[in-house]
């Protein structure tokens, strides 16, 4: 029998290391590997479904040039010529590269070695300026290059685990299950700093639900307090750090009656929070997108980093602030100088011995010597013409970036628009002049680099479809044809990691974080067998754990940290009267950026099927809102129509909407569409979590909800939002006008011929219409309406889906939508086992279980990667409350 691949996971920072194998029927088949150090076996509910995602619908397999299929040569001709001429004619700066954390660090390497060695401009940035570019510039503040001082092994290790901004059970499910596993072991106290009552602050013992944008705030108060409560570690401050009077003269203006007002908490609850940092110290404070996506999001992280300098909780076990990035390779590409405002092996733009040393191992004509423009004004600089040819990688920008209308105006106005990716069903695609297919996860190779500075492999498994080709490959070939041949000769991923690991140790002597000289000139082989590593792994070195700064060792001119005075001052937007309520955007469970891969999954799908618009109770009463009804988000950039969710959970006065949905699987669920292009001044991060919008409940005349074999058709509702269900998929819908024919409404939305046997229900007095469509007595499709928000038995309809249903009873129980307690497993919590809130609430009423870990054993949900057990342990408490009475 064949021995699985080993490769690592192609979504979050974790970097879960997996098996890759194939059942006798030929099916992949994935499961986590037992000895990768990020995960030991563990996976969540993405990964878990990873082999549900390789089919190859809706690939781009061929080169496309206007759209229609063309040769290779042909369009990376075009490319090239189109590049170069642009170049002569306007400039270097005219043309412009837009990548992503989801290539692997070989096609990065590449890219960022052709624009800002050899084309000689800086203009390449990443999706990743999104995502972590203000822990980029915190850490280049503090510490002098941007390095994650600690390891995963600290959460496991830690007293008090601080996570700020991170709703880690479902963004980084592996992680949280190393944290809960702590907890119970050890004890481990957590707390939770985050606006939201996330899945991630049901696991805490204390949660500090603050007012947006107060991160600050409340970090000078803690450095305050630890300095007025004696544990400042004054030995290790005058030894290896600078600035700290500075720093703590700035952070005393926050005392704690300042720090309650500002941040919107108890006093009580911020002294809580302040006496557990300072006696305890393990202590880790793990942040992610809730303090980067800000205004001041590279104050937010030199705050957090003050109080762990201040206190030499740093670089030991158990200690430290850990930023944790949300792709795969967000940390690849800060390697290789994926930003625009670094080069390549962690160097500096603006350091001319820097540029000088780049240019002599590359042989380069001419090194970048100024940054480049960051995503939100490189954008905005292709809106006003400045940008004459651009290439984008494996990202949407169309719907990621915030002004993501302004965004696609802009791409409508680009004279040239290449998209390499692996297909052609994106909003961004839709501008593109050059198509051009990717290799996708499973069929390139590479490497990734984790949240711990971990490299791992990415490996082959699957065979390249169609004409698919690596990045790195259509990168060479447009460098060769613009004249570059010589310095992109590369035949494989390997000689391309060779020789960027060669570049982390030329003239590098200590002198710079990364380094990864141990594989400079690897061989084909070694890099086939390589196992993961953590860096730095200097030349001759063995491979071993690393933590930084523990004993100073700062890469700043004086190798001392730097304390950085951190003012607060508010996000960029204020809350107006027209706007009085603040939108928050973030991740789901079991969704990935905008769904190329996940939504591909219909367990992925079943747990969150639409948009939606998370909102206190008090805001729902205020702005006549209810839960399952549909609301309009506006702002002043543009609207989205999303589901109500009515939650205690949330902030008053603030709002959450998911990033996920594009214009593929909804009507008007583009988030960022509303929001403003405002951003850090130092690290150029926008700020996604404060956009003051309004909510205001949607007119719609009536409802849907349908579920088809095919494709069913969008045409004509108002709203709609699109999901795979097992054996087809899944529509809601609604209408803002009622409709005369509802016959001729059934027939569009389900694509049936006029020969259809199709079975109707009318009630019109009551405002409801069910129609079942049936081929050979297998249904292929229901349509139900009604004047409120539908509330049939979703799960147990689209499980009816290819059925044979000769019975008329049984037709018209699926027309009833009611189906039997037992059979109706409910709305889905547990997306690895696929099992129900009804099963769930069904085992503790038959007092069959009482605790999680019983459910675990009957149903095995909350068994595998654990970000449901917060569900499972609502619907106990709520069960048990009923059953006590």
């Amino acid at each position: 029998m064949q021995q699985p691949i080993r490769t690592t996971c192609p979504y979050c920072g974790v970097g879960c290391g997996l098996l890759a194998s194939f059942k006798p029927d030929g099916a992949v088949e994935i499961k986590g590997d037992p000895e990768h150090p990020a995960n030991y076996g563990r996976l969540c509910s993405k990964g878990s479904a990873l082999a549900e995602t390789l089919s190859l619908e809706e690939r781009l397999l061929h080169p496309m040039i206007g759209g229609s299929p063309a040769g290779w040569d042909k369009a990376l001709d075009l490319v090239a010529s189109r590049f170069k001429s642009a170049i002569e004619e306007h400039g270097r700066d005219s043309v412009a590269f837009y990548v992503s954390g989801q290539l692997l660090t070989e096609d990065y390497y590449v890219a960022n070695k052709l624009m800002k060695g050899f084309i000689g401009s800086a203009n390449i940035d990443t999706n990743s300026r999104l995502c972590m570019s203000s822990s980029v510039s915190g850490h280049r503040r503090a510490f002098g290059a941007d390095v994650v001082p600690g390891v995963y092994e600290d959460l496991e290790l830690a007293d008090l685990v601080i996570l700020v901004g991170s709703n880690l059970a479902w963004c980084h499910p592996v992680l949280f299950q190393r944290l809960i596993a702590a907890k119970e072991k050890r004890g481990t106290r957590i707390v939770v700093i985050d606006p939201r009552g996330t899945a991630t602050a049901e696991a805490a013992n204390l949660h500090l639900p603050l007012s947006p944008g107060s991160d600050v705030m409340l970090f000078n108060g803690l450095l305050a307090y630890l300095a007025a409560n004696g544990a400042i570690a004054t030995e290790y401050i005058e030894r290896h750090t600078s600035g700290f009077e500075e720093a703590l003269s700035c952070a005393k203006a926050a005392a704690i009656e300042k720090v309650a007002q500002h941040t919107d908490l108890p006093a009580q609850d911020v002294l809580a929070f302040y006496d557990l940092f300072l006696r305890f110290q393990r202590t880790v404070t793990v942040y992610s997108q809730g303090v980067n996506q800000s205004s001041a999001g590279t104050d937010k992280v030199n705050a957090i980093i003050n109080c762990h300098l201040a206190t030499g909780r740093i670089g030991r076990p158990g200690m430290g602030p850990f930023s944790v990035t949300g792709q795969p390779n967000a940390m690849g590409g800060r390697e290789v100088g994926g930003l625009a405002n670094m080069l390549a092996a962690h160097m500096d733009l603006e350091n001319a011995v820097h540029r000088y040393l780049l240019r002599r191992y590359w042989s380069a004509p001419c090194i970048a010597a100024k940054p480049g423009l960051k995503a939100i004004d490189l954008f905005r600089a292709v809106g006003r013409g400045q940008i004459k040819a651009m290439w984008i990688m494996g990202t949407n920008p169309a719907v990621s970036l915030p002004e993501a209308n302004e965004v696609r105006a802009a791409l409508g106005r680009c004279p040239f628009v290449v998209v390499s990716d692996i297909t052609s069903e994106t909003d961004t695609a839709a501008y593109a002049d050059v198509l051009l297919p990717s290799l996708g996860w499973g069929e390139k190779e590479g490497t990734v680099t984790n949240s711990e500075r971990r490299i791992s492999r990415q490996r082959t498994f699957l065979p390249a479809p169609g004409d698919a080709r690596p990045d790195w490959w259509q990168l060479s070939e447009v460098a060769r044809r613009i004249g570059f041949a010589n310095a992109f000769s590369y035949r494989s991923a390997a000689e391309i990691f060779a020789e960027h690991a060669g570049l982390a140790a030329f003239e590098n002597e200590g002198s710079r974080a990364f380094d990864i000289g141990a594989y400079a000139g690897i061989t084909a082989q070694d890099y086939a067998d390589l196992v993961p590593f953590q860096w730095p792994q200097h030349a001759g070195q063995s491979t071993r754990t690393r933590r930084y700064f523990d004993e100073g060792g700062f890469f700043t001119p004086d190798g001392r940290a730097r304390f950085v005075p951190t003012p607060w001052r508010a996000p960029a937007s204020t809350a107006a009267r027209a706007f009085p309520l603040i939108l928050n955007t973030g991740r789901v469970r079991d969704q990935w950026h905008t769904m190329t891969r996940t939504a591909k999954a219909p367990r992925l799908m079943s747990h969150v099927p639409e948009p939606f618009v998370e909102v206190h109770p008090s805001d729902a009463a205020r702005f006549g809102l209810r839960n399952g009804g549909l609301a309009a988000v506006r702002s002043l950039r543009g609207e989205v129509v999303v589901r109500t969710v009515v939650s205690a959970g949330q902030k008053p006065g603030s709002v959450f909407v998911p990033i996920h949905w594009t214009d593929q699987y909804a009507s008007q669920g583009r988030v960022d569409a509303l929001v403003e292009g405002f951003t850090d001044p130092i690290s150029g991060q926008p700020e996604l979590k404060f956009t003051p919008v309004s909510v205001a409940p949607y007119p719609a005349a009536w409802h849907g909800f349908a579920v088809s074999a095919q494709p069913p058709s969008r045409t004509g509702p108002g709203y709609w939002a699109l999901a795979r269900t097992k054996g087809g998929f899944l529509l809601d819908l609604a209408g803002l006008s009622p409709v005369r024919d509802w016959m001729a409404l059934a027939r569009t939305v389900l694509a049936l011929d006029e020969g259809a046997d199709v079975l109707a229900y009318h009630d019109a007095g009551a405002g409801q219409h069910r129609f079942a469509a049936f081929e050979e007595e297998r249904l292929t499709g229901a349509l139900f309406i009604a004047r409120d928000p539908l509330t049939v038995s979703r799960s147990w309809i689209c499980g009816h889906l290819g059925r044979a249903m000769r019975h008329s009873q049984d037709r018209l129980q699926l027309l009833a939508g009611r189906a039997a307690a037992r059979e109706d497993r409910g709305v889905m919590v547990c997306s690895c086992f696929e099992v129900g809130a009804n099963q769930i609430a069904d085992a503790v009423k038959t007092g069959r279980c009482r605790n999680a870990d019983q459910i675990g054993q009957a149903l095995r949900a909350g068994t595998n990667c654990g970000s449901c057990r917060p569900e499972i342990l609502k619907i106990i408490h709520t069960q048990q409350t009923l059953i006590a009475g």
